[in-house]
């Protein structure tokens, strides 16, 4: 797991864990090293074990003097700010303030907007149901998993039972409701996080279109061999 950010007196929400293996066998301590992308899958997905490379580590206990630091209301809704004073009135203070002035319109998940899932291809989960789309936005919105996590996760759900799908959308979609919960104090550490997780988003889809087209080779020069008779 990458990028932490300090949490607030509430907390923020721990990491999205692995998906419990099937049958609630404990993963192994050792092993190979999980995939990354573009490289080979067994057939019939991803182990759940092998999501991450290492457990994900418990989220830190706050600092001295953080619980004061970090209450405050969230950050009011994009667009014309009210006056200075009309935001004091609302409890932000100057720092608030100051942070709200530079990131402008910025709202934590606004940096992934303009991201799609074009080219993510999901593989088949006859045994499962769900909206696709959805799962892959909120995958994509994470700023708690890394690149090579969020690949993992879409390539161990044919592995994943209906449980363990649904209780990780529920994860991914508090992560997103807590984060965007943060007093203003965070947007510009939020902004950054999210622009460099919306990068990876987009190296994954370059990736899978790469790997497409690999295969794609690969079989076209298996039916020419088969049609030469060789």
């Amino acid at each position: 797991m990458t990028d932490p950010i300090q949490p607030p007196a509430g907390g923020t929400p721990p990491p999205p864990p692995p998906p419990p293996p099937p049958g609630g066998q404990q993963p192994a301590p050792q092993g190979p090293p999980p995939p990354r992308p573009g490289e080979s899958v067994p057939q019939g997905g991803l182990d759940p074990t092998q999501v991450f490379a290492s457990p994900p580590p418990p989220p830190p206990p706050p600092q001295d003097g953080q619980q004061q630091q970090d209450q405050g209301p969230p950050p009011p809704p994009a667009g014309q700010l009210p006056s200075d004073e009309e935001l004091k009135a609302k409890g932000y203070d100057d720092e608030d303030i100051r942070i709200l002035k530079e990131v402008g319109n910025y709202r934590f998940g606004s940096a992934s907007t303009g991201l799609t899932n074009d080219h993510i291809v999901v593989p088949a989960h006859p045994e499962t149901q769900f909206d696709e789309q959805n799962f892959l936005t909120l995958l994509r919105g994470s700023i708690s998993l890394t690149r090579d996590e969020k690949w993992r996760i879409i390539q161990a759900i044919p592995k994943l039972s209906q449980f363990q799908i649904d209780e990780l959308q529920k994860i991914l979609d508090e992560e997103k409701r807590k984060f965007s919960e943060l007093s203003p104090k965070h947007l510009l550490q939020l902004k950054k996080l999210e622009e460099k997780h919306s990068e990876d988003w987009n190296d994954l889809r370059s990736i899978t279109v790469q790997q497409g087209a690999r295969e794609e080779e690969q079989q076209q020069a298996e039916d020419i061999r088969k049609q030469l008779g060789l």
